[in-house]
């Protein structure tokens, strides 16, 4: 017999604005148990150095969290000038120091450069893994393994402030950037070495800055609750998106009520869609006239719509806010 998952059915998505120090598996974990989930799954690491929105996906968001991981990302970072580090971080050490000896013009031009699409090699401290091993366990051993460059688009660098040896930016950007290995090659344009001493993720995709939680704000409800005993999911829960919010740029197909347990049995249905759709673009699949979400699929050659992840409906979906 199939052991029952610990925790209760609960859907949706937490945007957590994570603190520094901690890693985002501690961060995940904690939020898991405070929502008391059986499921729970976070959409892209941040360094523990890194603070911000990290979105946790609960109970069957899970299965989307993969579209959030693609998503684009915006960070404010702030570099240290004048120190090269081996992690391009401020938790590694000063493998170079030199002098800060550049005009303005030099760095606008600087900036310009990693505007717009290039190719990136990833830091050996990334979590990009080879031969099964993530990077950052040979860089702790002292190997250097051979890493492919990758092609990446910073959409929008903006120049902050430059304040001393500090200098702040705003970076919006694709999918797999790495935000340490633009500083310290920044830095070596520059000829005097950089290294990140703040990075805050503000946004993914086109989630609200304003929605983000700390895990301090989850502990007082849950504290909040048990004094006023009454079940925590009461305060939690409404902090909660829903879940197709990570796939809210998908266009939608609804199915109508009558053919709707076929879909849900795994079954391409004939329904009446967008022409403008492409053969296997991926759609986002709703029921009925209430529009319930059940999950994304595609449409095939044949014209049918085809399922790829369906969720299990367990209870009533959390409400958009």
């Amino acid at each position: 017999m199939a052991r029952r998952p610990k925790g209760r059915f609960i859907d949706g998505i937490v945007l957590l604005d994570k603190s520094t120090g901690m890693s985002s598996n501690f961060a995940l974990q904690r939020v898991k148990r405070f929502f008391n989930a059986n499921k729970a799954g976070h959409t892209g690491a941040l360094d523990p150095l890194a603070t911000g929105m990290l979105p946790v996906c609960l109970g069957e968001g899970t299965k989307f969290s993969q579209h959030l991981l693609d998503a684009d990302k915006r960070y404010l970072v702030t570099a240290k000038l004048g120190e090269r580090t081996d992690t391009s971080d401020s938790d590694g050490e000063v493998v170079q120091t030199r002098a800060i000896d550049f005009t303005e013009a030099q760095l606008l031009t600087a900036l310009d450069f990693f505007r717009g699409e290039t190719q990136q090699v990833p830091s050996m401290y990334s979590a990009l893994k080879y031969q099964g091993q993530p990077l950052y366990k040979y860089a702790r051993e002292g190997i250097e393994v051979p890493r492919e460059s990758r092609p990446i688009t910073v959409f929008e660098l903006n120049f902050i402030g430059l304040e001393g040896d500090e200098l702040t930016l705003d970076i919006h950007c694709s999918k797999g950037t790495y935000i340490r290995t633009i500083i310290d090659d920044l830095g070596e344009m520059l000829g005097c070495g950089a290294h990140v001493i703040m990075l805050r993720r503000t946004q993914v995709a086109q989630y609200p800055y304003a929605r983000m939680v700390t895990l301090e704000q989850l502990e007082a409800l849950v504290a909040q609750a048990h004094e006023q005993q009454i079940d925590p999911s009461v305060l939690l829960d409404p902090l909660l998106l829903p879940m197709d919010t990570a796939v809210a740029d998908f266009p939608e197909v609804n199915v109508p009520d009558a053919i709707a347990p076929y879909l849900m049995q795994g079954q391409a249905v004939r329904v009446p869609v967008n022409a403008d759709l492409k053969t296997d673009e991926l759609v986002r699949i709703t029921l009925g006239d209430i529009r319930r979400f059940v999950g994304i699929g595609t449409m095939n050659e044949d014209g049918l719509l085809a399922p790829k992840r369906l969720i299990v409906i367990h209870d009533e979906p959390v409400e958009s806010q």
